[in-house]
């Protein structure tokens, strides 16, 4: 049995969640849209050069949710993935999810994307554990501010490491599919990396290095 990690945006889905959950809530008015659009392309260009300031991020990603009652953002997260990541799902993405599945692999998503907005993705691909960025909460309300470390970088291996101290199983060997040259600490920590429709950083690291190069689009 392994234990098969997947990274979420632009490698199970064909996008960036975090991204376009500030288009969604630009759409839903929940913040001013010509500012808020401004700085959520302004951040996604620094992850894609990998010049994010994580702690920057999540703190304009999560601002809009203070004061938020947790179920009331549970619609809106619902509204989110019927409409806005369902178009997003690629069909081999839940092929190699199934193709895990049935070997009796241990599935896990980790994304540096908050749980807030993917935790409805993960239960939508029937993917049950999943590690991402944590948004407090306090009396049922959201606070706006991220808790924890967070799952981004070498942050991945520190949440993936406290995961799995926490897991009764263990695992013969580690799978790790991703797109990105920001998860390179994580692809090098497991035995089998797979790059997926990869950034150009990454493909020429996984060309260098002889991992698979593999396409889910």
């Amino acid at each position: 049995m392994a234990l098969a990690i997947f990274d979420l945006d632009n490698t199970l889905i064909a996008g960036d969640s975090d991204h376009r959950w500030g288009e969604f809530i630009c759409a839903r008015g929940l913040v001013k849209a010509s500012q808020h659009t401004a700085q959520n392309d302004s951040f996604l260009q620094a992850y894609q050069d990998g010049t994010l300031d994580i702690f920057a991020y999540l703190d304009f990603a999560l601002g809009p949710l203070a004061g938020l009652k947790t179920h009331d953002v549970a619609m809106l997260q619902q509204e989110f993935v019927e409409n806005w990541i369902e178009p997003l799902i690629l069909s081999a993405a839940e092929d190699l999810l199934e193709k895990h599945r049935a070997q009796g692999d241990t599935l896990l998503i980790i994304t540096a994307t908050n749980t807030v907005v993917t935790r409805p993705i993960a239960d939508r691909l029937n993917v049950q554990h999943l590690i991402g960025c944590e948004a407090e909460c306090v009396n049922g309300k959201y606070t706006g501010r991220p808790i924890g470390i967070p799952s981004f970088q070498e942050g991945k291996i520190t949440r993936l490491e406290e995961w799995l101290n926490n897991q009764d199983a263990s695992w013969d060997t580690s799978h790790f599919y991703s797109d990105s040259h920001n998860d390179l600490p994580l692809l090098q920590w497991v035995d089998h990396p797979s790059a997926v429709d990869p950034d150009s950083k990454l493909e020429a690291i996984a060309s260098a290095r002889g991992w698979p190069i593999i396409s889910l689009r």
